[in-house]
């Protein structure tokens, strides 16, 4: 095998066999899973968990690099994307979509207005949170990109177009520059809004609202058409997932109103280009940080950190008590998480650069980091969706089941509308091994296809096959890495309350 060919790779091979060991024994400590809170004993020790993932990556990778060399040379044109066409979406399929998207929206703004003031018994936060930004995620990971067919901001646009004849092609250029911009500040603001802001249904409907008004005037002086591909992130955040997807919907004209529905390969999309520009990378890579990030803020070693160590530090050097230093703590607090989460994608581009470096180096490949960064971005969505799965998909089981109860009663005033105001589930809380399997099992599955897709991208890009097999060891031990950091995050006791 070429595994063994130059002493330049043994060299190699030796100092990843270092890199591994180190980054596994800094994971291997006892540990705790934290999906609902409480404390939960794992059935082995956490460090089992870490080697077994590690060697099932090393495996995959083999597997994958032994099979490669049966495989056509990267100079050869890629095969064709195979799709099966299914059906045709009707115009009318469309309207009806766009209508109940439309009033879900104004469902979430005007519950969130008028009634109550109980998160558990809106209809506004369960929908919203649970149904949409989960749900509809997740969806479209098996369904294709059918939300530019449902968009209720787009809808929106339509209509005020089509009655009162108003011109949405747009009144300023979108400059090449502008990219994702954009779109990723807005994505980063709703992940704040999401942690910090401690909205409640009203919080809530007023946030949309003004989401709406900033919709509105952005594809009015933007374009809508430019705006709702570039600029609205949910266009972006579901079109990026949807790649994944073993159906794809394409427009057949340029009206768009009968596109079609195409059967293909699961995770095929990811294999078409490239990131376009550095903005889209790092909404990516904000994706999986502001997971992880969720994950770690709420986590004892978390809140251990800032209020023993760095809070110790402040106490000493002012000779002040808890309760004389905590308001400055307490808004240094908010000042030093919302900091960590803005920057969180820029630590994950420094670690992906890293490795890069490394790739570069041992290809001798003439190309820039952030080129060679664009062409393996989409291999990191397989390990962004899994991330994001198995931090949130209990509370699909738990809080999200109950928005059966809910249509019946949106409000909260006591209304019976469908006759399932009352409805209750027998359980709703899943078993905790099997909550933890799951979580390791999807996360070892995101990592393995990661290994796969960045493998095949390294023999498109790289003229020999020898520096394809090269280039993925280092990328090897960078999954190995965000595996463990992965499970890790999960098995890490939380703390009770938030500070």
């Amino acid at each position: 095998m070429m595994f063994k060919r130059s002493g330049q790779k043994t060299v190699s091979t030796r100092s990843l066999y270092w890199l591994l060991a180190i980054s596994l024994a800094a994971f291997a400590a006892p540990a705790w899973s934290h999906s609902f809170g409480t404390l939960y004993t794992l059935p082995v020790p956490f460090w089992l968990y870490a080697w077994g993932s590690a060697a099932a990556l090393l495996l995959s990778f083999l597997l994958v690099a032994w099979f490669a060399s049966d495989q056509r040379t990267a100079q050869d044109s890629p095969q064709p994307l195979r799709e099966k066409n299914l059906f045709v979406i009707s115009p009318i399929a469309i309207l009806v979509l766009r209508i109940v998207s439309l009033f879900a929206l104004l469902l979430c703004i005007a519950t969130g207005l008028w009634g109550t003031a109980n998160a558990f018994l809106n209809f506004n936060m369960t929908f919203f949170w649970i149904i949409f930004v989960l749900g509809f995620a997740y969806f479209s990971a098996l369904v294709g990109d059918l939300y530019p067919l449902v968009n209720p901001w787009q809808t929106m646009v339509l209509c005020l177009a089509a009655v009162f004849k108003i011109d949405f092609s747009g009144r300023i250029r979108w400059g090449e520059k502008l990219e994702y911009w954009p779109a990723l500040l807005l994505y980063i603001g709703f992940i704040w809004f999401e942690l910090f802001g401690e909205s409640g249904p009203r919080g809530l409907a007023s946030v949309l609202l003004a989401y709406s008004v900033l919709n509105l005037v952005a594809a009015w002086l933007l374009g809508s058409e430019r705006w709702f591909k570039y600029g609205e992130f949910f266009a972006v955040l579901f079109a990026l997932i949807s790649k994944m997807a073993p159906i794809s919907i394409q427009a057949r004209d340029e009206s768009r109103s009968r596109p079609a529905v195409l059967l293909r390969m699961p995770f095929s999309g990811l294999q078409i280009g490239k990131a376009s520009s550095m903005s889209e990378l790092l909404f990516v890579l904000f994706l999986l940080s502001s997971t992880a990030f969720d994950g770690l803020h709420s986590t004892n070693i978390w809140a251990t950190f800032f209020w023993q160590d760095i809070a110790g530090i402040y106490r000493e050097y002012k000779s002040q008590n808890i309760v004389q230093a905590y308001p400055v703590l307490k808004a240094a607090h908010g000042v030093f998480e919302t900091t960590v989460l803005v920057l969180s994608p820029l630590f994950y581009l420094g670690v992906l650069y890293f490795f890069l470096a490394i790739v570069r180096r041992l290809t001798k490949y003439q190309a820039s980091l952030s080129s060679l960064a664009l062409h393996f971005t989409y291999s990191l969505l397989p390990i962004a969706l899994v991330y994001h799965i198995t931090h949130y998909y209990t509370l699909i089981s738990t809080q999200g089941v109950m928005i059966w109860r809910l249509i019946s009663d949106p409000f909260g005033w006591s209304w019976n509308l469908f006759g399932s105001a009352h409805w209750r589930p027998e359980s709703v809380i899943p078993n905790m091994d099997w909550v933890w399997h799951t979580q390791v099992g999807l996360i070892l599955f995101g990592h393995v296809l990661s290994v796969y897709l960045a493998h095949k991208e390294a023999v498109q890009l790289f003229p020999q096959r020898r520096q394809a097999t090269l280039s993925q060891l280092p990328m090897l031990v960078l999954m190995i890495i965000f595996t463990c950091f992965g499970l890790w995050i999960l098995a890490q006791p939380v703390t009770a309350t938030r500070l």
